[in-house]
């Protein structure tokens, strides 16, 4: 069972792998699209009105954080819902930097993401290796030592078997000399 649950846990893992790559390639991507939104911001529309924005960006209060079950391991998950909009009027700003806002938004996304990813994957890799090391204890030292225990118990039973019959042998004959004397 430990072995099926290991091999599970690993083709779990191999296949976060995959996902965990591409949210770090979406990561990368979006955080140079956002540097280069921002410097675009910052030289078109000037670095107060970027400064602004900045602090008009409604803050985050829509978090959820649930836990998924992976063959016993339990696994965290984010899930968080950004405010629609700026928080300013969109005449009141340029367009740069509602281009920059929404690619930093993405950024945001992206990191989330990253973070669901990469910590399912840390913990089906703790999960992968307590489970290892407690196949390799079974298959290593338990299971070895019952099979030295079992054979020794055998061997016990044996020998009290053949005790038994020696024992049965020896009171037949006596009751065979005794039958033979009364008899006799």
């Amino acid at each position: 069972l430990l072995q099926k649950k290991r091999d599970a846990l690993v083709q779990e893992f191999f296949s976060l792998v995959h996902a965990a790559i591409d949210a770090r390639k979406q990561l990368n991507d979006a955080a140079k699209q956002a540097h280069m939104a921002l410097l675009l911001a910052g030289s078109f529309d000037g670095p107060k009105a970027v400064e602004s924005l900045s602090l008009a960006v409604p803050v985050v209060s829509d978090v959820q954080a649930e836990v998924e079950n992976v063959w016993g391991t339990r696994v965290p998950r984010l899930r968080v819902n950004l405010p629609q909009g700026s928080g300013t009027s969109p005449l009141a700003v340029g367009g740069q930097t509602l281009a920059a806002q929404k690619a930093f938004r993405n950024l945001f996304q992206a990191l989330v993401q990253v973070a669901n990813t990469e910590s399912r994957l840390r913990r089906i890799g703790e999960e992968i290796k307590k489970t290892a090391r407690r196949v390799n204890a079974l298959e290593l030292v338990v299971i070895p030592g019952l099979r030295v225990q079992i054979r020794t118990i055998q061997q016990a039973l044996d020998q009290q078997e053949q005790e038994d019959v020696f024992r049965l042998k020896r009171i037949k004959r006596k009751l065979d000399a005794s039958a033979s004397k009364a008899e006799g």
